[in-house]
């Protein structure tokens, strides 16, 4: 994928699978509404401190978290009310990645601006949908999938301890931490799909589409829906009828909805779905501003799952 940090990233990944074991939850890495750095370069060096940068708030917490005191991470992106499939960074922004050792990307297409920038750096690049195997034309959204998590964090650990190896034995207890905390969110997972495996849902856009799957859920958006969803163009008349004569008729028992997105279609799926007393998912792209980091986050996210 990109020549030389491809090569760089794949013996990061060696390295993680090789030795690495787990992370702390501490407190989100700074982000930002939608550039907000959490200190200056001069004071990260000064610090002695890992300079890390990512794309989307979800990944800088998880950053944060494997790297604890001994990393400064700044998030490009944290407010739920930018899209981040069409963000046009800022020069602050790039000049952000220009001056990070490591750099953490979501990847399969869906942050195109930032493996940009990132790539034109020395930073060391992490993109979390090759990490595990995702490619462009894959569903982007891979922070909902507990094996793109892992297999992020292991690479994010292995960047670390190649950039500061005097505290390899740090990170190496923070990877363990980190994936203490994942498997219990596995576990609410697995027991939350006693209720939701093989349940029919639909979706107004497929963001969380690894989670229910994780879930064991079925996806049965319409067809033409979905791929025009999927397209981002307008679904047609007929698609729309076709999704709100589905939830009228009662054979998805679930909506997930996309507040991200929100627009005069959806408004009319939405309203289908009230009208028929189908429950309504809403979530975001980005991680809301209350949780801190990205593991709360889908804990509470499977818990609405569940009780839905």
């Amino acid at each position: 994928m990109h020549g030389s940090i491809r090569s760089a990233f794949t013996r990061i990944a060696a390295l993680a699978v090789a030795g690495v074991a787990a992370i702390s939850l501490a407190a989100c890495g700074s982000t930002s509404g939608a550039s907000n750095g959490s200190s200056s370069d001069s004071g990260s060096a000064a610090s002695g401190k890992i300079e890390v940068v990512a794309s989307i708030n979800q990944w800088g917490s998880v950053a944060k978290d494997l790297g604890g005191d001994h990393v400064d991470v700044t998030s490009i992106m944290s407010n739920t009310n930018v899209e981040a499939h069409d963000y046009e960074p800022t020069s602050q922004d790039v000049a952000k990645f220009g001056s990070a050792k490591v750099a953490v990307v979501n990847g399969a297409d869906y942050d195109p601006w930032a493996s940009k920038a990132a790539k034109s750096t020395k930073a060391t690049l992490i993109d979390a949908a090759e990490t595990a195997g995702k490619k462009e034309g894959d569903n982007p959204h891979v922070w909902f999938s507990a094996a793109v998590r892992n297999s992020t964090a292991d690479a994010i650990t292995a960047a670390y301890q190649k950039a500061d190896p005097s505290n390899k034995d740090d990170y190496e207890k923070l990877n363990k931490t980190w994936h203490e905390q994942e498997q219990k969110l596995e576990d609410a997972i697995k027991q939350a799909s006693a209720k939701t495996k093989g349940l029919p849902y639909a979706a107004t856009e497929s963001v969380a589409w690894y989670l229910a799957d994780d879930l064991g859920m079925t996806d049965d958006t319409p067809t033409g829906y979905a791929q025009a969803s999927a397209n981002e163009s307008e679904p047609t008349p007929a698609d729309i009828k076709a999704f709100q004569d589905a939830l009228k008729g009662g054979s998805i028992k679930m909506l997930v909805f996309n507040t991200q997105e929100a627009n005069a279609t959806t408004d009319q799926i939405t309203g289908a779905a009230k009208d028929a007393n189908v429950p309504i998912i809403e979530l975001t792209e980005q991680m809301p501003k209350q949780y801190s980091n990205l593991l709360e986050w889908m804990t509470a996210l499977v818990g609405e799952f569940a009780k839905a």
